[in-house]
């Protein structure tokens, strides 16, 4: 396997131009932040997530680095509801008592504005928690304060 794996980046590192090995760089890096346990999971790192969280909300910050983005050249609905579902799923679980987890139901973006600027900021905070579901809501911001996404998350609460 390392093998193969260094015989991609050389491919790749001989016809990417700089921008492409910019942001191969970017997720090699990413990658490095889960090996290196700075991040729990490879989405958290290849996003370069960094939380904040206490018992009423969970806040998750990435950086809007080209890989985010789509053909406008503004962060990807996909990348923003991903980091929106993560930061409420987080929150869910962090409240759930050992042996209990909760996984994704349903979620609901409204997308507001275009996620632009240098990074992208969202927040979560619970909404209702019963015994079998929790909603939460999450908003997500960019970095100038607008608002880009509305959302809400219904949680099944699971034995792990």
């Amino acid at each position: 396997m390392q093998n193969e794996l260094r015989q991609l980046l050389e491919t790749y590192m001989e016809i990417g131009t700089e921008a492409d090995l910019d942001a191969l760089a970017y997720l090699l890096e990413g990658a490095g932040r889960k090996l290196q346990g700075k991040n729990s999971t490879f989405v958290d790192g290849i996003l370069h997530m960094e939380r904040k969280l206490d018992k009423n909300s969970c806040e998750i910050t990435i950086p809007a680095h080209p890989i985010i983005y789509n053909n406008l050249n503004i962060a990807h609905g996909g990348v923003t509801a991903t980091v929106l579902d993560t930061a409420m799923g987080t929150l869910a679980n962090y409240l759930l008592p050992e042996g209990r987890g909760a996984v994704t139901n349903q979620l609901n973006i409204h997308y507001i504005a275009p996620g632009t600027g240098e990074a992208i900021r969202c927040k979560a905070e619970v909404v209702h928690q019963g015994s079998k579901t929790m909603v939460i809501s999450g908003e997500a911001y960019r970095s100038d304060g607008k608002k880009i996404a509305y959302a809400t998350g219904t949680f099944f609460i699971i034995n792990k």
